[in-house]
């Protein structure tokens, strides 16, 4: 798998279209989760190219919500993104805002760790240590099941990526904790440098 960006193109195209910090964070954070999936699914040599998907997944939601998915197309082509990556992508979205079902294992780490991530920051932040650093399954299997809490971050969708990738709720949990606190201090960085 290669893509046809750099890693400081992918950054410079979703800063294109992308001003929120919170947008931001969220896609530094999938693009650091996608790289360590990668590694420890045995696919460190596509490491690049799975965090480049994390990094663009969400390109065209602040801009166009009402269009998401739909929009990513036009704009990553222009950028010169190639159509597999742009399947990819777009396959994160799959039953609620396109047609392009998930077929590669890691089009389904994406579908099933996109919301998931916002569940868990949403519960690091309410932690004294305010990180995933101490986050155990456990209360994020709590925060799960308490759907006021993080009301915006689908179950429905976490449990079908679950289902897609044939693992239990609390592997997915605990993966996506460890891929978290693997890139907790990266992504702190990187929105410095953001904001700087």
């Amino acid at each position: 798998m290669q893509s046809n960006l750099t890693r400081n193109e992918a950054l410079a195209l979703l800063q294109k279209y992308n001003k929120e910090p919170f947008h931001l964070f969220h896609a530094l954070t999938v693009e650091g989760v996608m790289r360590w999936f990668a590694t420890d699914l045995g696919f460190g040599d596509d490491a690049d190219y799975w965090a480049t998907v994390g990094l663009l997944h969400d390109i065209d939601f602040e801009l166009y919500p009402d269009a998401h998915c739909q929009k990513a197309p036009e704009l990553l082509r222009a950028a010169g993104v190639g159509d597999d990556m742009i399947k990819s992508i777009c396959s994160h979205g799959y039953g609620i805002c396109a047609d392009i079902p998930p077929e590669h294992l890691m089009d389904k780490v994406l579908f099933a760790t996109d919301e998931l991530t916002g569940l868990i920051g949403a519960a690091a932040r309410m932690r004294p240590s305010k990180s995933v650093s101490d986050m155990e399954v456990a209360s994020v299997r709590k925060k799960f099941k308490d759907l006021r809490f993080a009301a915006g971050c689908s179950r429905e969708i976490i449990s079908r990526g679950a289902e897609m990738l044939g693992w239990d709720m609390d592997t997915l949990f605990e993966k996506t904790i460890l891929a978290m606190r693997a890139c907790e201090q990266s992504v702190a960085d990187g929105m410095k440098a953001l904001e700087g």
